[in-house]
């Protein structure tokens, strides 16, 4: 019977570890390329303006980058992440620059997982101010 147990609490703890290691490993970079712009919409400017509304209402400062460019930086408590948003009338696209405190891998390409989710929201946010307009 002690064996029993033994092999239990073992197997529990083997299990353990694996869930701890999962939750702390990093998953892969999505940037969001040649996302497409509703056909109502007409001009770059347009599109600019529905990326600046949504990073604004999710908390990203969204700056001006040059033409048909823009620098989106979010700061959550210790956080950062910085992406490039190059944008047309037809498309835009939300792609990682640099990132602080997100454990970021060049070398795997991985980075922490709620990244993704901020991109995601941000990627809908988008779309829904879009078709807005």
């Amino acid at each position: 019977m002690k064996s029993m147990v033994q092999k239990l609490i073992l197997g529990l703890s083997v299990l353990g570890l694996v869930a701890t290691l999962t939750a702390c490993t990093g998953q892969s970079i999505r940037n969001m390329e040649s996302q497409p712009v509703p056909s109502n919409i007409k001009t770059a400017e347009q599109v600019k303006k529905a990326i600046r509304t949504a990073g604004a209402g999710l908390g990203w400062i969204i700056s001006d980058d040059g033409k048909g460019k823009l620098k989106g930086t979010l700061n959550l408590r210790t956080h950062q992440a910085i992406i490039s948003i190059p944008y047309s009338a037809k498309e835009y696209s939300l792609i990682y620059v640099s990132s602080v405190n997100l454990d970021y891998d060049s070398t795997k390409g991985t980075i922490h997982k709620n990244y993704n989710s901020w991109i995601q929201n941000l990627n809908n946010r988008i779309q829904v101010q879009l078709i807005g307009l």
